[in-house]
């Protein structure tokens, strides 16, 4: 098979990751927990025109279901969609975690297999957001409302790129993704 007919035959599932809206984690630098969105990530969201799938899915955090409803979207649960569990991390400040575990947070940021707040390291993220894209193969279509950690682990995953990279990617509320290809050839799409 040519490369070109190849690659026709890899754009079949288009795959659209949306941060969900703000809320206080988001507004500041603090480890994400599961909480509502701020008034005005809702406010935001509700004026956003949500794109077309096939298959709509939310993580089943409480600001990925509130970013779906203010969306107006009738959007599933899925698990696999869960942000990075960051353990005794959850909810803190990020100046706190660095001021009282300095050597903790910083073994964190630079290997990607450690988990030193006792949760998820970002090599599993990221094995756990492939695994999910990768099994995407029934679908033409989907829009999957995330946590920023889920799809920069997705991202990572998707162009193949070190698990290192995970911190070199910023996804913002409301910001999304496009990614279009097939089980182990995932194509990103700027601008989509």
């Amino acid at each position: 098979m040519s490369e070109i007919n190849r690659i026709s035959q890899d754009v079949g599932v288009r795959v659209i990751l949306l941060c969900h809206a703000e809320t206080k984690a988001t507004a500041s630098t603090t480890f994400p927990g599961d909480e509502p969105l701020t008034a005005r990530g809702r406010a935001r969201a509700a004026e956003l025109t949500a794109p077309r799938a096939e298959l709509l899915l939310h993580a089943p955090s409480t600001q990925c279901r509130e970013t779906a409803e203010a969306l107006g979207l009738d959007a599933r649960a899925e698990p696999a969609l869960n942000g990075c569990d960051h353990g005794i991390w959850r909810g803190r400040a990020i100046d706190d975690v660095l001021s009282t575990e300095h050597e903790a947070l910083t073994r964190w940021l630079t290997d990607p297999s450690a988990a030193p707040h006792g949760g998820e390291p970002v090599t599993g993220l990221i094995k756990r957001a492939g695994a999910w894209l990768d099994g995407l193969d029934r679908v033409n279509s989907v829009l999957a409302i995330a946590e920023q950690s889920f799809i920069r682990a997705a991202l990572v995953h998707a162009i193949d790129a070190k698990p290192s990279c995970y911190w070199r990617i910023d996804i913002a509320p409301l910001e999304r993704v496009v990614l279009t290809g097939r089980i182990g050839r995932w194509h990103l799409r700027v601008g989509a």
